[in-house]
């Protein structure tokens, strides 16, 4: 016998143990309380018609019914069937970026954190798609491959920082050629890439990138992260002290959204593409509107026995124990003369 459920079996244990106590306690209970009431003799002249012999039946179908139902509820099963199941899903790729132009605040508590919230956002969503990992800044390197194991993907994305890449500048077009080396293949279905960047586009050419990723079938998603204001680029000297990033000039930098480039390579690839807001970041979104409707490709294929249920049985004898135990009397059949 298999059981769906087999953490109810120290339940049932205990349920039964607790009434037998209890209903052992209760008869004592009961026994102590009328012989303070009258002594022994008084007693069976008052109620000489009482059996305890029916007073235990009715106690074991009670307790019987009360175990029956617990092992239903613990759904046991016996007999299977094979069937085939299959899981299917999408190979998609988050390029996140880390230069630090990411660490400006005008997007809280700065535009990589916030895009990290927003990627564990998305991986609650995920059931069965495939998701890799790509940091980039003047260049790119892949954090984690393909993998359905979403806690060891989410352990990658917490260790992303400005110090991932050692080299410095913005390449969006290193990010897309990562992807595609990683999705390479011959079918030209089922490739997905998200980018989250501000699009500061300093090294590189992304759209260049982008028409090859599309020549190949790889759809791109991108989502612009701060503002067309723009905020100052936050960093700490060697003393400990916080200030802003400064050109060789010594004129503070400021970072602003450049949404042209993302929504160029959006198009060219049949992606779209979102900014994102405080409120909104958008990528949430855009999986559930247009990632998620792509069609899926078969990722596994096994087979796996089908238990039929048999908890129906164990109910009905349960119910029938419930109604039949009123319909037992407590007094003895009186003999008629």
């Amino acid at each position: 016998m298999h059981y769906a459920n087999p953490q109810y079996a120290l339940l049932i244990i205990s349920s039964m143990l607790i009434l037998f106590i209890f209903y052992v306690w209760a008869m004592r209970r009961r026994k102590a309380l009328l012989k303070r009431f009258a002594d022994k003799n008084l007693i069976d002249q008052i109620a000489p018609s009482v059996s305890v012999r029916r007073k235990v039946i009715k106690i074991m179908m009670l307790m019987t019914a009360v175990g029956l139902s617990l092992v239903a509820l613990a759904r046991p099963q016996w007999g299977f069937e094979w069937e085939e199941v299959k899981r299917s899903g999408l190979d998609m790729m988050i390029a996140i970026d880390v230069s630090r132009s990411m660490l400006s605040k005008d997007v809280k508590p700065n535009r990589l954190e916030r895009s990290k919230f927003a990627v564990k956002d998305l991986v609650k969503k995920l059931n069965g798609d495939r998701v890799g990992l790509i940091a980039f800044a003047g260049t790119a390197f892949l954090q984690c491959p393909l993998t359905i194991d979403y806690n060891g993907f989410l352990l990658t994305l917490d260790d992303l920082s400005t110090n991932t890449i050692p080299r410095g500048g913005t390449s969006i077009a290193s990010a897309i050629n990562e992807a595609v080396n990683t999705l390479k293949g011959p079918d030209k279905k089922y490739k997905i890439l998200v980018i989250i960047t501000d699009g500061e586009q300093l090294e590189g050419d992304a759209v260049k990138a982008a028409e090859e990723a599309a020549r190949l079938g790889m759809k791109i998603y991108c989502v612009g992260v701060g503002t067309s204001e723009g905020d100052l680029i936050p960093q700490v000297d060697e003393y400990g002290q916080t200030g802003y990033l400064a050109d060789r000039g010594g004129k503070v930098v400021k970072t602003k959204l450049n949404e042209e480039v993302l929504k160029q390579i959006a198009i060219m690839t049949g992606g779209n593409y979102v900014r994102a807001t405080q409120s909104e970041f958008g990528l949430a979104l855009l999986y559930d509107k247009s990632i998620s409707k792509l069609e899926k490709r078969d990722i596994e294929s096994k087979m796996k026995k089908h238990y039929h249920e048999r908890f129906q049985i164990f109910l009905a004898f349960a119910l029938a124990l419930l109604f039949i135990e009123p319909l037992i009397s407590e007094r003895k059949r009186v003999a008629l003369r």
